[in-house]
């Protein structure tokens, strides 16, 4: 290893407070040394930190960098407590597995989350969108976007995907938001977890004695375990609900930011397509990734050794000069696409079809509905979710109009 290489010392690293969106600071200093960093994880390991665009999305497609849960490291932005090992996925858990156990979790969904299935549900989109924007038009400023708006319509529309009765939606929502938020303490997050197993256990259950016309159902007749459906649908309904809600609210507080943008939006409907691909690019709510050599790996001019970790620094990578003119402007016009947000490779995100949708459908939408959109607080008194968390976001986002 050369000696000039960089270290990167601490994470998560702290974002800049003058501006929300931005990776952190050291994360940043660390791309400009150079696409590769050295980390020395605080359990002693010396791993590699990936922030250029070009290494991440070569390690993401690189068959040599496993996925398998037990062999991580222990992730800086998750305390595991007096854990000394990681251990396996459970039965489910497709996003850290490798082949040939991946395919067994994710064949059988691909069919159900392709880009034309996704678009005939453009229509549902709509309508829940419209009921949530009447509802908010109603009650009348101001209004927390995160509940009134960001959080319901992607849960909807997973809870009617997989099957899951959405009157039954509050407590399990709130457990997830317990997974993903950074902020739960580790009795809570055991209690969390074990409601949750309970709650799929008696909906997988249901799903196998009478099945109705949803992806659970479809699941349930497969040879899939009891336990390998409930770990496919925690893993749908955690990413379902949470990602795209965070997109939706995050993505808002950026165009109310940007207020030349917003109007851009606001006048050109065509524009939504490539606003929605600028805004996952600009934000990058799924911070990292992370992988371990199976073997020795040449990488950015470095020796990866068989067994050793390496973090991947997505909101980073989507902002590399080398990949992005002016990367650290939004512009919704944008030319250069080919962003990471939704990964690369066989564990690219499953579900990115239906979020674009989302996306595409709700934001415009809200955007015209409420032409006087603005924010309600200061920028600064926004809450933000700690780097912590699994998912960057906000914890709520007050606005207000003129009614």
């Amino acid at each position: 290893m050369s000696e000039s290489v960089h270290t990167v010392t601490t994470l998560p690293a702290a974002r800049e407070s003058g501006c929300p969106f931005d990776p952190p600071a050291e994360l940043i200093d660390a791309r400009r040394h150079g696409p590769i960093s050295r980390y020395p994880f605080p359990d002693g390991h010396q791993g590699w930190l990936v922030t250029g665009y070009d290494l991440v999305r070569s390690v993401l497609a690189d068959s040599r960098f496993s996925s398998r849960k037990e062999l991580m490291r222990h992730h800086p932005l998750i305390d595991y407590g007096d854990l000394i090992e990681v251990p396996p996925a459970s039965p489910g858990e497709f996003l850290l597995t490798d082949e040939p156990q991946h395919s067994r979790y994710r064949k059988p969904l691909v069919g159900k989350f392709t880009v034309r299935r996704m678009r005939l549900l453009a229509e549902r989109v709509e309508q829940v969108t419209t009921d949530h924007l009447d509802a908010m038009a109603k009650a009348g400023p101001p209004a927390d976007l995160v509940t009134a708006f960001a959080k319901p319509i992607p849960a909807i529309m997973i809870c009617e995907l997989l099957g899951v009765p959405y009157e039954e939606r509050d407590s399990f929502q709130e457990n997830i938001d317990k997974f993903m938020n950074g902020e739960t303490s580790d009795d809570d997050l055991i209690a969390a977890y074990l409601a949750t197993q309970q709650y799929l256990a008696e909906l997988v259950a249901t799903k196998r004695a009478h099945p109705t016309d949803d992806v659970l159902s479809d699941l349930s007749g497969s040879d899939l375990t009891d336990e390998e459906l409930r770990g496919i649908s925690l893993t749908l309904l955690a990413a379902g609900l949470d990602t795209t809600a965070n997109m939706l609210a995050l993505g808002t507080f950026a165009l109310l930011r940007n207020p030349a943008q917003l109007a851009a939006l606001r006048a050109d409907p065509a524009l939504a397509d490539r606003a929605v691909e600028e805004l996952l690019r600009y934000l990058s709510v799924a911070k990292t990734f992370m992988r371990t050599a199976l073997e020795d790996v040449e990488l950015g001019g470095q020796t990866i050794e068989s067994g050793t970790a390496v973090i991947m620094s997505i909101n980073t990578a989507n902002r590399d000069p080398e990949r992005f003119d002016d990367p650290d402007v939004l512009d919704l016009h944008r030319q250069d696409g080919g962003h990471l947000a939704f990964g690369h490779g066989i564990h690219q995100c499953l579900g990115q079809q239906l979020a674009r949708v989302e996306m595409r459908v709700a934001l415009p939408a809200l955007v015209n509905r409420f032409p006087t959109l603005r924010l309600a607080v200061p920028a600064e008194e926004v809450g933000l979710r700690p780097e912590t968390a699994d998912i960057y976001g906000v914890k709520s986002l007050p606005v207000t109009w003129d009614a």
